[in-house]
C-alpha cells in the first residue's frame, strides 16, 4: 500500500518471455497487486508469469470485499443500475481467463489474465483495469511488459492520485533534458505531431508526450469512463486523454527519463500509427465537442468551432475557383470574389481562434500542475 491507499500495476504484454520476469523482479514494495494481462503472446511469456506466482505471495491486509454492500433505498437506484452494469459489461470486453482458482488470486501478489485472442495493447489494459476497478483498488497504474519504464518513478507517478486527488497521471519522456539524445529521432517527431493533434482533440491543451504508457490512475476515473470502449491498439492513451476528459477528470503530468534498448523489441510502425492516431483523433475530437458541449453542457464554443467548419467548407470551393481562373485559365479575377474570399477566411481564422481560446479556458481547471 501506499499512503493506505491499495495500488495496482497493470502490466499488458505480448510476446515478453525475455523481459516479463524483470518487470515482475523490479516492482516497488508498495504494489499490492501485479496484474499481467497476456495478450495471447505466442511465446512463453504464460509459463514464465506462471513461475513467478508462487513465488510472489501477497502479504498485505485483504483487498476489501465491495459486493453486496448497497442498501435499497428509494433513492439510490442509480447507484444499483451502475452495479448491474459493472457487472453485465464484461461480455464487451475481449475473451479472458483469469489463472488459477478463487484462493490463489487471493493470495498471490500476481494476478495473471490470459486474453483468449489478441486484442491489442488498449484491449489488455482494459482488462486489467475491469480487475481493478471491481476490486476497488484506489490507484492503478500501467506498466509495459518491455522494461521500457523505470519502477523507480512508479511512486512519484501514483502519489498524485493517492495524496492529491487527481485523476490520470502520466509520465512526460518529452521534457527530460535527454529527451533529444536517447529518443529515436523519428519517434521524437512522431510523438511530437501526435501530441500537438491530442491537445486538440482531447482539450488537455498543456499535455505533451501523449503516447506514453506510464500512467495512474484513480478508482473514480475507471469509474466513470466505459473501459471496454477504450480503443484497442497503440491509439490508446489519446483516445483515453478524451474520455477522461469528457468525464471532467483532473490530469497531471510527471517528468519521466526516456528508456530505450534495454532489450525490448518495438512492436510499432510509425508510417502506420501516425495516420491511423490521426484520423482516430480527428473523430474524437468531433465527439467530445457533441458530448461535453453540446449534450451535456451547452457552450458558445461549439458553435464557434462549427461556424468555423462551416467556413472552411464554403471558402475551399472558392478559393479553388480563384486559383484555377488566375493561374489556369490566365483570366483576372473579379474584386468581388478576393473580397468573398478574404472575408471568409478572416471570419473563420477569428471563430478558431476564440473557440480554441474558450476551449483552453474552460480546460485550464482540469490541469494540475
Amino acid at each position: 500500500m501506499l499512503r493506505n491507499k491499495t495500488v495496482a500495476v497493470v502490466v499488458p504484454c505480448y510476446n515478453e518471455e525475455q523481459q516479463i520476469g524483470i518487470v515482475i523482479d523490479t516492482m516497488p514494495d508498495f504494489v499490492d497487486r501485479i496484474i499481467i494481462v497476456n495478450d495471447k503472446s505466442k511465446d512463453n511469456t504464460a509459463k514464465v508469469v506462471e513461475s513467478y506466482i508462487e513465488k510472489y505471495k501477497y502479504s498485505g491486509s485483504p483487498l476489501p470485499n465491495v459486493k453486496n454492500k448497497l442498501k435499497k433505498t428509494r433513492f439510490n437506484r442509480a447507484e444499483f443500475v451502475l452495479e448491474e452494469q459493472s457487472k453485465t459489461e464484461i461480455s464487451y470486453f475481449t475473451d479472458f481467463e483469469v489463472a488459477g482458482d478463487d484462493e490463489s488470486v487471493d493470495t498471490s501478489k500476481i494476478i495473471l489474465i490470459n486474453h483468449l485472442q489478441n486484442g491489442g495493447v488498449g484491449a489488455a489494459i482494459a482488462t486489467g483495469y475491469k480487475w481493478a476497478k471491481d476490486n476497488n483498488i484506489d490507484c492503478t497504474a500501467v506498466m509495459a511488459g518491455d522494461g521500457q519504464m523505470d519502477p523507480d518513478e512508479l511512486e512519484e507517478l501514483c502519489l498524485p492520485v493517492v495524496e492529491e486527488g487527481v485523476d490520470y497521471v502520466k509520465g512526460n519522456r518529452l521534457i527530460h533534458r535527454s529527451a533529444l539524445l536517447v529518443i529515436p529521432k523519428v519517434r521524437y517527431f512522431g510523438n511530437s505531431v501526435l501530441s500537438i493533434l491530442t491537445k486538440i482533440a482531447s482539450g488537455y491543451w498543456h499535455v505533451s508526450d501523449t503516447q506514453t504508457g506510464y500512467t495512474a490512475i484513480s478508482n473514480r476515473a475507471l469509474n466513470a469512463i466505459r473501459l471496454h470502449d477504450i480503443f484497442k491498439r497503440y491509439g490508446m492513451p489519446n483516445d483515453m486523454l478524451v474520455k477522461l476528459n469528457i468525464a471532467m477528470c483532473s490530469l497531471k503530468e510527471v517528468e519521466i527519463k526516456p528508456v530505450y534498448d534495454v532489450g525490448e523489441k518495438s512492436k510499432m510502425k510509425i508510417h502506420k500509427v501516425i495516420p491511423t492516431i490521426s484520423w482516430l483523433l480527428l473523430k474524437l475530437f468531433f465527439k467530445r465537442l457533441w458530448f461535453k458541449y453540446l449534450f451535456r453542457d451547452f457552450h458558445p464554443l461549439f458553435l464557434l468551432y462549427h461556424f468555423t467548419f462551416l467556413i472552411v467548407m464554403i471558402n475551399i470551393p472558392l478559393g479553388l475557383n480563384i486559383a484555377y481562373s488566375y493561374f489556369i485559365e490566365g483570366v483576372s479575377v473579379s474584386p468581388q470574389s478576393l473580397i468573398a474570399f478574404l472575408f471568409f477566411f478572416i471570419s473563420g481564422f477569428q471563430s478558431l481562434l476564440f473557440a480554441m481560446w474558450m476551449d483552453i479556458q474552460d480546460n485550464e481547471r482540469l490541469y494540475k500542475s
